[in-house]
């Protein structure tokens, strides 16, 4: 067997989610469709650094999958890439090392949540990015995404649903970026997220930048461990996976 890695990206609006499900269309789901006919039949199954939530997209979600005999990276990922629907794109395949794991291996990853802060919506970037007019405290948003930043256990940003124990978590970087004159985009970095928890952040960081609280509003929510202390969960078109990063280079790029 022979393990490849490659790098996908995806519109998320008509999926329900990256990871295959009992009902509805999902990326892993069309992905293995096309491996296991390009392998003659023989079902291949691929592992992804992480699941997306119904709706969101990714410019750079890693995935790995083995087949019986060695193809040639370039031919096989143009061959995948001509073969997946008009939604999803291969960027990059490459051959790596059998104990290389898309999800298990150590890496960091990179969301970013796109916003339109014009007066009426920009129907160009519907698919893509939240209206929320009259953010008028930005500065104080800004300042609220700093508190972000650190090891924190993020219980009250983590949605009801989750089922993982240990909801302690590293953000490295917390970006507010002015796009243009009515965009703003937010970038979270770090070692992990939990479920919706970079939606239910920017959530909270859209509460701030209404002005309505202050930006310690985010020392109390860590602290107390309390979602319901949080803003709301902002909606998936607005999210992104924008990389993953693995800190053995030796076996990736």
């Amino acid at each position: 067997m022979r393990r490849y890695k490659a790098i996908i990206a995806y519109d998320g609006t008509d999926f329900s989610g990256f990871q295959i499900q009992d009902n509805g269309r999902t990326v892993q789901e069309e992905l293995e469709r096309v491996l296991t006919r390009l392998s003659s039949g023989q079902v291949i199954k691929i592992h992804g650094s992480g699941r997306t939530d119904s709706g969101v997209h990714a410019l750079g979600q890693v995935v790995h999958f083995d087949l019986a005999t060695a193809r040639d990276p370039e031919k096989l990922r143009f061959a995948l890439d001509t073969q997946t629907p008009d939604d999803i794109n291969v960027l990059a395949v490459e051959a790596v090392e059998d104990t290389f794991h898309s999800r298990f291996n150590p890496h960091n990853k990179t969301y970013q949540y796109q916003l339109t802060t014009s007066r009426a919506p920009n129907p160009l970037t519907r698919r893509t990015s939240f209206h929320v007019p009259k953010l008028i405290a930005q500065d104080e948003m800004m300042a609220a995404a700093d508190l972000l930043v650190g090891t924190h256990d993020f219980t009250g940003f983590t949605a009801s649903g989750a089922t993982v124990e240990d909801k302690v978590r590293t953000i490295t970087a917390v970006r507010i970026v002015k796009t243009s004159e009515h965009e703003l985009s937010i970038s979270f970095s770090g070692n992990g997220f939990l479920y919706k928890q970079v939606r239910n952040m920017v959530g909270t960081l859209i509460k701030v930048g209404l002005g309505k609280w202050p930006a310690s509003r985010i020392s109390d929510i860590i602290a107390a461990q309390n979602r319901d202390l949080a803003g709301p969960t902002a909606p998936a078109h607005g999210l992104c996976l924008m990389e993953v990063n693995y800190r053995d280079d030796r076996e990736t790029t």
